[in-house]
């Protein structure tokens, strides 16, 4: 009856389980129970109870279970409590595991497994495909259990999570189940909770050894106490913590890490490390590339430990956060720590640049004195750290927290400062320099003074203030502008000169003749030495300095070797810097004999150094005074009496000053001394005190501030044992502690407005000569005599061809030059050291020759380009020149870029190497260079890109032009163009300050390569071929040619007389341009001429005659305006159908063919208007010529008082009007009120048919062209003046100021008629005048007109019109004309 009842019982609970009503996930097996039965726990959950004494039925229960078809679909989760089973339960559990493909979740609490049963359930687990998470809790698998589970799970693929709760697997179990994890790859959780802690050592070095992305916790309970957390490992956030391991797991550990890619964050915190760890962790720090954090708090690190941990810091490069605090270690382990983030020299570099936060300190740690000198090097000279923490030191005293604020005051990189709880934080000293700190940097966002003595005693108020203002943003604001400003204190004088001029043993004599109590103790000290250094030619610039009251005077001694003169442009004093020039000329070749220099080798020495002056002050960006100039010429002591020839160099000097009168200024005196007495110089020394007073006083002023920087220079200069150069961060810390002006007053100002304020007075200290400064070296040079002595002077003279076994026609590699380097500017005198080295590297001075251009780049920007030293190329001139191309097809192009004022002006020696590289960067940027080629010479460019060779040639006694040659099977556009767009445009990139003019060359001198002495007069300037095409008929443009001069040598011919056609020595591009210039002029012309339709009959009509046959013209500029209205629609048509420069030429010639018709029946109409005064018995058109430098000019403008004009004719032919040549005129004296009077009308309206005439090539002004000046540039002020219309004078105005005059005419209609009776009257009274001034001049015959102009008097046999012509017209047009005479 009982079995019954309990059968009916499971049945039931079967029965429940099975109901489709319930949507069962979780079924809770409760064994060992007083009664059987189940009840719903929750709507998705039931717990199924099972009495002891139904037990045997528990198998039947899963096998019925297993077959159900309801559970299948929906059941998720088992779990067994207090199970102990057997293998025919087990069975049923597996085939129950296999038929539902749902469960995820097996859960074994207080159960109890065989060793057989195990077994039986791992081969479930690696059949298994379904099951993510098991469980096992107070189980007591132990250590065979985990190594069977392991096994099960190196096969699974499936499980994600697997839990040990209440156990003991033992450090065996934990090795088995480390294996496993070294080959599953997707458990994603492991969770033991063991007996001992050294069950995590195993299984957290597996998950660390082989990067598994798996969330570890381990957590024991040894010897009866409380449990506790041992490891944790959580891959969402890649920290790992570890809270309790001995040494050996520690060390294991820190072994697996080193490898490690999953850990960020490492806690350690209050794990007892000892220094076999640490050295373990020094190659996990060297190897690791993913730690950013650790945290070694309270670990009982010693200074051996510490010191491990340092070393691995200087090869790390990924730490971020480090925290000490809280171990054992002294002043040893902190001067260790902090050394890979600290620098000992200028020249080193911080080891360490990615740590940012580091903590240290704490009851046990004794700073002391080492390690506060390493903090202090370390807070001086670091520049990452941003958050630094010393906790609760009990060995620093308070002055020595006075010394770590100072040093701050340098420190740019440091955010956060924490002292929490450090005993000596304490007194008004403290509080003081903090608060003096904060002012000077502004980049501190917060110092953490709890639990100190200075925040106990609630002072700290005033801190946290500072620190507020310091996070505000400043108003912005021009801190210079408002400086007050000083006259200078410091005047450089440059000592010009060829070698053996005497100007070192000048400079010592000028020196010494100073009075020794006013010299500096070092200058007394050169003073003894300069008889040895007199024994020796000075080699490179030297600098001389020397106090005058509270004036500073520098000599710059610049160095006249050949070689240096590249570097001379560099030491050029910049626009508004004081200083003057002392050319200094021996009067003898050489100090060693009495041969003397002839007055032209004098002249030539000064004029080098006089050109070379003035063409450096042009490039100056302002010229505030003219450079001033003085002379000195010495040995004058070997000459025994004066002598001719020092009087001949006298007389060529003065006709140097004429000659550079407005370029320079020049002392009127010539010093002549013997450089060797300082009594002989005593005069000189005396002008060069007067000279700097008054040079002080006439350049801008300067900032205060400029002056006060020059002694805080030199203070920091004698702090920092006397170093010649300062890295710009040295400045930058500098300006920020000592210069309130120059200081970035809150973090959030705008530094780049700063930095660019103390670029600007190192600029200005620059120009004034105090420092050597360049905005891409990174360094100011304070010592100018050591730069200019030691480094500038070695590198220039580098014999890099003997050295050098890579030499690449001037490129070398710059590892090796910077050997080179090394090698050249070590001292060569024994016992005597370099300091080159010791403020720079070699690699500073690589990029200081790159600046001052004694090498360039070949490629900017590769990193290890070639370097091109321009002073290794070779002269080529004396090797036979050749094109490389040779083909009848070539085509030969050149132009001729010439200084426009050589004589005062060249290209200094550092301009063609600048060229050099300049041109190659630019040519191998571009993109369609398709593999040019570049080579070089000491005064050539040979390029060859795309087909087009060129050559580019520095010429002239001291490079005043540059010849620019081509050769190509190209046509002439496309060659020019590749001139004009990238070789010209380079050229004048250079050369600021002085204009290039621009010629054509001869192409058979490039054809030929001529030598450039047979090319000197072989090129005409392009303005003035365009010129010429603009003067000629346009039917005569496109067959231009310009004749070229022959050339001879010694009387023999090298070059015959030839000519070119202007279309092949000008592109298509220009020869258009000239065409469109033509158009424009005549298109403007018309347009100046145009009046309203004839329909309008409000205009009154402005007309000088009042005639109305139909066929007359009518003389007004209206009458020729409609005449060129259909011109102007012609015009229009004209430019739509241009095609090419012949089609051009043709409608030109059609369009000046109307305009010209226009025009020469209103000049008829001129001169046969009022025939009947005197029967035309003088020539009617007439001009004025006044002779001016041996040429004449066209007098445009009658002045009373003017005198000495020539009154000429021209020939009056119809149609053929032009200048008679070789016509001798007649002279007018002078210009009185009535001849300006009767004239001036007149010659407005005839200079107005000139310019006419001129703009489209008439004949009209056949052999005027070279006499008449732009006349349109007068016009603009003068047409609406009352000069047009004042008895003083007339202004003979152009096409432009005929048309403004019409239109200021046009602004009054109802003065039409009179201004028509006007100009009728203007004509007469000129015409009389003219019949006057010839009968005073006794010229009114016949025959007296004809020897003094040319011109006899004819009529016209068709309409018996009078003119007087030219004896070629009498000749070539006697069937037209007949003669009358007078």
């Amino acid at each position: 009856m009982a079995t019954n009842q309990k059968l009916r019982v499971l049945q039931e609970v079967l029965q429940a389980v099975k109901s489709e009503s319930l949507n069962l996930h979780s079924i809770s097996f409760y064994l060992s129970q007083p009664t059987s039965g189940c009840y719903q726990e929750t709507e998705n959950s039931m717990n199924v109870n099972v009495a002891k004494d139904t037990l045997p039925d528990f198998p039947n229960f899963l096998a019925v279970l297993g077959t159900s078809k309801t559970c299948q679909s929906c059941l998720r989760n088992l779990e067994f409590h207090q199970v102990e089973w057997e293998l025919q339960q087990m069975t049923s559990l597996g085939a129950l595991l296999e038929n539902y493909l749902n469960i995820k979740q097996v859960v074994f609490r207080r159960n109890r497994l065989s060793t057989e049963c195990l077994s039986m359930l791992c081969e479930i687990l690696k059949r298994n495909k379904v099951i993510k998470e098991i469980m096992f809790s107070e189980s007591a698998i132990g250590s065979v259990g985990a190594g069977l589970l392991a096994s099960a799970l190196k096969v699974n693929d499936s499980l994600e999570e697997l839990q040990i709760w209440e156990d003991s697997i033992g450090s065996r179990g934990a090795e088995e189940l480390s294996k496993m994890i070294e080959v599953n790859s997707t458990l994603k959780l492991l969770t033991i909770f063991d007996s001992y802690s050294i069950t995590a050592t195993p299984l957290i070095s597996a998950v660390l050894a082989r990067n598994r992305s798996m969330e570890v916790h381990v957590w024991s309970g040894e010897n009866g106490e409380n449990s506790s957390k041992v490891v944790e490992f959580v891959p969402e956030n890649s920290t790992l913590r570890i809270y309790k391991l001995n040494l050996s797991g520690t060390c294991r550990v820190a072994c697996a890490l080193g490898l490690n890619s999953t850990v960020k964050s490492l806690d350690m915190t209050g794990i007892r490390l000892k220094s076999r760890w640490a050295k373990e962790f020094r190659w996990v720090l060297e190897q690791n590339q993913s730690l950013k954090e650790v945290n070694l708090s309270k670990t009982c690190l010693k200074d051996k430990g510490v010191v491990y941990v340092a070393a691995g810091l200087f090869k790390n490069q990924n730490l971020v956060s480090l925290n000490l605090d809280g171990n054992w270690f002294g002043g040893v382990g902190v001067e260790h720590l902090l050394c890979p983030l600290s620098r000992f020299s200028s020249l080193q570099m911080q080891a360490n640049i990615t740590l940012r936060s580091l903590t240290f300190g704490g009851g046990r740690t004794k700073i002391g004195r080492d390690g506060l000198a390493a903090i202090l090097q370390m807070l001086t000279t670091n520049e990452s750290l941003t958050r630094l923490g010393i906790y609760d030191d009990e060995s620093l005293r308070p002055d020595d927290y006075v010394k770590i604020f100072k040093s701050l005051e340098r420190n740019a990189s440091l955010r956060h400062l924490s002292l929490q709880g450090c005993r000596g934080v304490k007194g008004e000293l403290v509080l003081q320099t903090i608060i003096e700190t904060l002012q000077v940097n502004p980049w501190i966002e917060d110092i953490d003074l709890a639990r100190t003595p200075l925040q106990i005693s609630g002072k700290t108020d005033g801190i946290y203030q500072r620190l507020g203002q310091n996070g505000k943003t400043e108003p912005e604001m021009d801190l210079l502008k408002d400086m007050p400003l000083t006259v200078p204190k410091s005047c450089r004088v440059f000592f010009c000169g060829q070698e053996y001029a005497g100007k070192t043993t000048l400079c010592n004599s000028v020196s010494q003749s100073f009075s020794s109590s006013k010299l500096p103790y070092l200058d007394q000290v050169r003073t003894l030495v300069n008889p040895v250094e007199q024994a020796v030619r000075t080699v490179g610039m030297k600098i001389k300095t020397f106090k005058d009251e509270d004036t500073k005077i520098s000599i710059w001694n610049l160095a006249g070797q050949h070689e240096f003169y590249s570097l001379h442009d560099i030491m050029f004093p910049g626009h508004g810097s004081a200083s003057f020039f002392l050319i200094i000329s021996s009067l003898f070749r050489k100090p060693s004999n009495r041969e003397p220099k002839t007055p032209l080798e004098i002249e030539e020495d000064l004029q080098y150094w006089l050109r070379f002056i003035v063409s450096n002050s042009r490039r100056a960006v302002q010229q505030c005074m003219l450079p001033n100039v003085t002379i000195i010429l010495t040995h004058y002591d070997k000459i025994n009496q004066p002598s001719q020839n020092l009087q001949a160099a006298v007389n060529s000097i003065q006709r140097l000053r004429d000659k550079f009168q407005g370029f320079v200024d020049f002392y009127p005196t010539v010093f002549t001394v013997d450089a060797r007495s300082s009594a002989s110089v005593s005069k000189l020394t005396h002008h060069l005190r007067k000279t700097s007073k008054t040079i002080l006083q006439r350049v801008p002023r300067i900032y205060q501030l400029c002056n006060d920087l020059i002694q805080i220079l030199s203070d920091w200069r004698s702090e920092n044992y006397n170093k010649p150069a300062m890295k710009w961060k040295e400045f930058d810390e500098l300006c920020q502690g000592k210069v309130p002006a120059l200081r970035i007053r809150s973090r959030h100002d705008n530094r780049e407005k700063v930095e660019m304020r103390r670029r600007a007075v190192a600029t200005c200290l620059h120009h004034i000569g105090e420092v050597i400064y360049f905005d891409e070296l990174g360094f100011l040079i304070l010592d100018c005599e050591w730069f200019c002595g030691e480094v500038l002077g070695q590198l220039i003279r580098l014999d890099v061809r003997s050295r050098s076994s890579t030499e690449r026609n001037g490129f070398i590699s710059r590892k090796e030059l910077e050997k080179i380097l090394r090698g050249s500017l070590q001292s060569q005198i024994p016992g005597m050291g370099s300091k080159v080295f010791e403020n720079l590297e070699a690699g500073d001075l690589v990029r200081m020759m790159l600046k001052l251009e004694l090498c360039y780049l070949q490629d900017p920007s590769d990193p290890i380009s070639l370097l091109l030293i321009p002073s290794i190329l070779e002269e080529g001139r004396g090797k036979p020149q050749r094109w490389q191309l040779s083909s009848p097809d070539c085509l030969y192009a050149g132009r001729h870029l010439e200084c426009d004022d050589s004589s005062h002006m060249f290209l200094t020696p550092g301009f063609f190497p600048r060229l050099q590289v300049h041109l190659h960067n630019r040519i191998m940027g571009l993109r369609n260079q398709y593999g040019a080629t570049y080579s070089l010479e000491k005064y050539l460019i040979s390029i060859n890109i795309n087909g087009i060779y060129i050559r580019v040639e520095l010429g002239g006694q001291l490079g005043y032009y540059i010849d620019v040659l081509a050769c190509s099977t190209k046509n002439l556009t496309e060659t020019l163009r590749l001139i004009q767009q990238l070789i010209i445009p380079a050229i004048h990139s250079l050369c600021h300050g002085i204009t290039l003019t621009e010629s054509v060359m001869r192409p058979e001198c490039v054809q030929n390569l001529m030598p450039p002495r047979y090319r000197r007069t072989q090129h005409v300037s392009v303005q003035r071929l365009k010129q010429a095409l603009l003067s000629v008929p346009a039917d005569s443009m496109y067959d231009y040619q310009h004749t070229w001069e022959t050339v001879s040598d010694s009387g023999r011919p090298v070059l015959r007389e030839g000519f070119d056609l202007a279309r092949d020595l000008l592109s298509d591009e220009d020869f258009r341009e000239v065409l469109h210039r033509r158009y424009h002029d005549l298109y403007n012309l018309a347009v100046e001429l145009q009046v309203p339709p004839e329909s309008n009959a409000d205009e009154p009509e402005q007309t000088l005659s009042t005639s109305d046959e139909p066929d007359k013209v009518e003389p007004s500029f209206g009458g020729i305006a409609k005449g060129v209205e259909i011109v102007l629609q012609r015009l229009k048509i004209i430019e739509q159908e241009i095609r090419d420069l012949k089609q051009e030429i043709q409608g030109l010639r059609y369009y000046e063919h109307r305009l010209l018709t226009e025009l020469h029946r209103k000049v008829n109409y001129l001169v046969n208007y009022n025939v009947q005064i005197e029967e035309r018995k003088v020539p009617n058109m007439f001009y004025f010529v006044r002779t001016e430098n041996y040429s004449r000019r066209l007098v445009t403008n009658m002045i009373s008082g003017m005198n000495a004009l020539r009154l000429h004719m021209l020939c009056e032919f119809r149609r053929e009007m032009h200048v008679v040549e070789d016509q001798l005129g007649c002279e007018l004296m002078q210009v009185d009120n009535r001849t300006v009077k009767s004239l001036a009308p007149y010659m407005t309206k005839f200079m107005k048919l000139i310019t006419f005439a001129l703009k489209i090539g008439a004949h009209l002004a056949v052999g005027m062209g070279e006499m008449i000046p732009d006349l349109s540039r007068e016009v603009a002020h003068l047409a609406d003046s009352s000069l047009l219309y004042g008895a003083a004078g007339a202004v003979a105005a152009g096409a432009a100021g005929a048309a403004a005059m019409g239109r200021i005419e046009g602004r009054n209609r109802s003065r039409a008629g009179e201004r028509s009776r006007d100009i009728q009257e203007d004509l007469r009274t000129a015409q009389q005048w003219v019949v006057d001034f010839l009968r005073d001049r006794r010229c009114s015959t016949g025959k007296e007109i004809a020897e003094k102009f040319g011109l006899w008097r004819v009529r016209y046999r068709d309409d018996g019109h009078v003119a007087w012509i030219c004896r070629r017209h009498m000749s070539l047009r006697a069937h037209e004309i007949i003669e009358v005479p007078i």
